[in-house]
C-alpha cells in the first residue's frame, strides 16, 4: 500500500451508494486517503435523494459527477469496494477487494436513503480505522 492509501468505490450508476461513500470518506478522512468513485453503467447525474440525505448531515456531494468504470482507477487504487456492480469490476492481484451489500437508493425517497447513508458511514469509519491504524513493520536486526 502507498504512503497515502487510495480507495475506489464502485456501484452500478455511480450516483448513490458510491457517491455517498466517497463523500463520507472525504469528510471523515480528509486528505489522508485518496478517494475515487465510478460506475459500471453511470447515470447522468447524482441521485437527488442521496444528495439531500448527505446534505442533512453536512456533507455536500451535489458537485460530484458519475464516472464510467475503467481499468485505470482500479489499477491506481489500493482498496476497491464494490456495491452491487457484480462482475463488472476488473480484478487485479495485490488489491484489497470488499463487496458491501447495500440497498440501492435508486428511485427511493430521502427517508428510505437515510438508513443506507448511515450504514455507509459506519462502514467508512471501520475502513478508515483499518487503513490509517497500520504501523510500519519494524523488524529487529539479527546479529
Amino acid at each position: 500500500m502507498t504512503a497515502r492509501p487510495s480507495v475506489l468505490f464502485v456501484c452500478v450508476h455511480s450516483a448513490g451508494r458510491s457517491q455517498m461513500a466517497a463523500g463520507w470518506l472525504r469528510e471523515l478522512a480528509g486528505d489522508r486517503i485518496e478517494v475515487r468513485s465510478a460506475g459500471s453503467a453511470p447515470a447522468d447525474s447524482i441521485n437527488p435523494a442521496a444528495v439531500e440525505a448527505m446534505a442533512e448531515v453536512g456533507t455536500e456531494i451535489s458537485h460530484q459527477k458519475p464516472k464510467i468504470l475503467t481499468p485505470e482507477p482500479v489499477q491506481a487504487s489500493d482498496v476497491v469496494i464494490t456495491m452491487g456492480c457484480g462482475d463488472a469490476c476488473p480484478y487485479y492481484p495485490g488489491k484489497r477487494y470488499e463487496d458491501w451489500k447495500l440497498e440501492d437508493p435508486a428511485g427511493k425517497g430521502v427517508a428510505e436513503v437515510r438508513p443506507v447513508r448511515d450504514e455507509i458511514r459506519t462502514r467508512i469509519e471501520g475502513l478508515i480505522g483499518s487503513l490509517l491504524s497500520r504501523e510500519p513493520l519494524d523488524f529487529p536486526v539479527q546479529g
